[in-house]
């Protein structure tokens, strides 16, 4: 994604955060967007479900990782299928060549330009899978690699940290997957309607800025389609505020990283309806107990134990990730500034990272 180095640098200078603010505040268009290309999502869909795949797997880093545990969960619960993270490397490092005849693998890539996604796609093609690339750019050289591509259209992104492209690889995601279930998308007509409501200005998350101004490290944490969320919002943090920030399922918490929890812990709590954030009630008492500051975020988040909580409007469980990471998100950019920092352009962070 190319600009003008100069101008861009100059304007990032003048205005720290502009970009990401413009991009956060764009995704309920974004999604508008892609519920008019679900025409397009339910061909793929359809010749993915007549191939009747046995098992599916996803190959993603960053961010886009992130999106593909999302999926993961909507694979193996709306599907009912097994599925996998791919670990790169065992194909880029090692050259494993598993027999993958009758798999389905999903490569998720904002730009599409990864050396390691390109060459795991090509691999697995070649070793018998059905691949899709899930990308923001049909002309880069992963989506030619593979058979089949799902666009998530969600327009240039210039701030480096990912914002709307992320929800909109989630959204993308859903859509292909509901799909492939023979499903019509009945449950994300809403979606963008609660998307304006969920970043509409919140004297509860101006509260959460102040009191995380001067946190020094903060645990990120949910269960279930939750977990994703709570993965991003710790790689939003680092990369904006430069915060050190660590996500543990809630389940993987209470399993020794709670031995570690004391009252100078800053604890980022996602919290939805359904049986993920039901689970939270449980992590959430212990950690209450240990004098950690806790700030829940979903639509379930006022009946947490917690100091301070972040409320959004309740969807079906599957659906509460594309609403949970907005906040996250405003959180953030709001953070990154009051520390100081340009999220447009983090230290050491280029928009594509390339590797192998």
């Amino acid at each position: 994604m190319s600009e003008d180095p100069g101008a861009g640098a100059d304007e990032r200078t003048q205005h720290p955060g502009r970009y990401m603010s413009a991009e956060i505040a764009e995704q309920p268009a974004v999604f508008d967007g892609l519920l008019g290309n679900r025409p397009e999502l339910a061909e793929v869909a359809r010749r993915i479900a007549e191939r009747k795949p046995r098992f599916a797997l996803l190959a993603a880093r960053g961010s886009s990782d992130h999106a593909a545990l999302y999926a993961k969960y909507l694979v193996e619960v709306l599907l009912q299928l097994p599925a996998g993270l791919v670990s790169p490397s065992t194909t880029t490092l090692y050259d494993a060549r598993p027999d993958l005849s009758e798999v389905l693998l999903i490569s998720v890539s904002q730009s599409g330009g990864s050396p390691d996604m390109l060459e795991v796609t090509q691999a697995a093609r070649r070793d018998g899978a059905t691949t899709v690339a899930v990308t923001n750019n049909p002309d880069s050289a992963l989506n030619h690699a593979a058979e089949l591509s799902a666009d998530i259209r969600a327009g240039t992104e210039r701030a480096v940290a990912a914002t709307k492209t992320y929800s909109a690889t989630l959204l993308t995601l859903y859509l292909l997957i509901d799909a492939i279930r023979g499903g019509k998308a009945e449950r994300v007509a809403e979606l963008p309607e609660l998307a304006r409501r969920a970043l509409e200005p919140s004297d509860e998350l101006d509260e959460a800025v102040r009191r995380y101004r001067f946190a020094d490290r903060m645990l990120t944490t949910g269960r279930g389609y939750s977990s994703a969320t709570a993965a991003e919002a710790a790689l939003k943090l680092a990369e904006t505020s430069y915060l050190s920030a660590r996500a543990y399922s809630g389940a993987d918490l209470l399993h020794g990283p709670v031995a570690a929890v004391d009252s100078e812990t800053a604890v980022l709590a996602l919290c939805s309806a359904g049986k993920g954030g039901a689970a939270m009630n449980e992590v959430l008492s212990t950690v209450h107990e240990r004098g950690a500051d806790i700030c829940a975020i979903g639509s379930a988040a006022a009946g947490m134990p917690c100091a301070h909580s972040i409320g959004l409007p309740e969807t079906p469980e599957e659906l509460a990730p594309l609403l949970e990471v907005l906040p996250v998100q405003r959180l953030a950019l709001a953070l990154a500034l009051e520390r100081g920092a340009d999220p447009d352009s983090p230290r050491g962070l280029n928009k594509v990272t390339r590797t192998r």
